[in-house]
């Protein structure tokens, strides 16, 4: 009875190293064959759900907290959130950069001889690379003035008011916020002239991890930590206390939190007591209308204004 228990420990270890690269590996595979097929869309959103279902299950299978299991009366909420804010904008986003992209096609005649700012003759790979590092200085510049600032702090609450992190509140966002990171993330890069697959890639890869550091499943990343936004830093990032929460802004990967001193991964757990001071409305549309009024903005703020994590 020893050994097999000694011999289940050891295979849950070892899964618990491999499951971050798996899914991670695993999703930028499918992203791959959905953003390479006749319906890049539809195959996207099918990587997109089958990902989150099998983290759903490992969430019960080998939950990381087992008090993030019960139900916290949001979920509704939540999936509003995703599908209805976070997934329009994106689908507007990548509408509006698919126009854009195909009208520079129409005019590119016109515009023959002028020098090109974006390195299009590199492979594709090389290119999302540079992409994510440029778009990563926007996601952390927003994600750091939405902690610091009164004025956007009132809209990112809403994604911190969670007391449990699970898949299902990986697109809880405001509207107002997630375009503000939108803008701030995908700007730089029409600027420098980006063709469309990068922007496609970048979106792509921002999802995947999305659904990643907010998963609620046992998983060891070690090294992997200095590189990328894993779950164990962004539980961190949803500490209460402001010295630990206001850390680890990197939504793909930490490079910016490194140079600009706000990496944070201490070797001990990190906390179960996640949430904010304030008060969040309850339902889908008052959450949305919450940091319009005076009223909505003092219950935001609670006892704890700004700079909360």
């Amino acid at each position: 009875m020893a050994s097999t228990t000694d011999e289940t420990g050891s295979w849950s270890t070892l899964l618990s190293w491999l499951l971050w690269p798996l899914l991670y590996g695993g999703g930028l595979l499918g992203v791959h064959e959905a953003l390479t097929s006749a319906h890049p869309l539809l195959w996207f959103n099918v990587v997109y759900v089958s990902l989150a279902l099998a983290i759903g299950v490992l969430e019960r299978w080998m939950p990381h907290e087992r008090r993030w299991l019960e139900a916290d009366g949001e979920t509704t909420a939540n999936l509003a959130h995703t599908l209805l804010t976070k997934g329009l904008v994106q689908l507007a986003v990548a509408a509006v950069t698919t126009l854009t992209m195909l009208t520079a096609t129409a005019v590119e005649p016109a515009n023959r001889g002028m020098p090109q700012t974006w390195p299009q003759h590199w492979p594709l790979a090389a290119q999302v690379v540079l992409a994510l590092a440029i778009a990563e200085l926007g996601l952390y510049a927003a994600h750091r003035i939405a902690h610091e600032w009164p004025a956007f702090w009132r809209f990112h609450a809403l994604h911190h008011s969670v007391t449990r992190l699970w898949v299902v509140n990986t697109g809880r966002f405001h509207i107002v916020d997630t375009c503000f990171k939108a803008a701030l993330g995908q700007l730089p890069l029409y600027l420098l002239g980006a063709p469309l697959p990068v922007f496609l890639w970048i979106s792509a890869v921002t999802a995947i991890t999305g659904l990643l550091t907010h998963c609620n499943v046992v998983m060891r990343t070690g090294p992997l930590d200095f590189v990328f936004s894993t779950p164990a830093l962004h539980r961190w990032h949803h500490s209460r206390i402001p010295a630990e929460g206001n850390r680890n802004y990197g939504e793909n990967f930490v490079l910016w939190d490194q140079l600009f001193g706000t990496y944070f991964n201490p070797p001990r757990r990190p906390p179960a007591d996640i949430g904010i001071d304030g008060t969040i409305a309850k339902g889908f549309l008052l959450q949305l209308a919450q940091p319009f009024s005076s009223s909505g903005v003092r219950a935001i703020m609670g006892d704890a204004p700004p700079g909360k994590g």
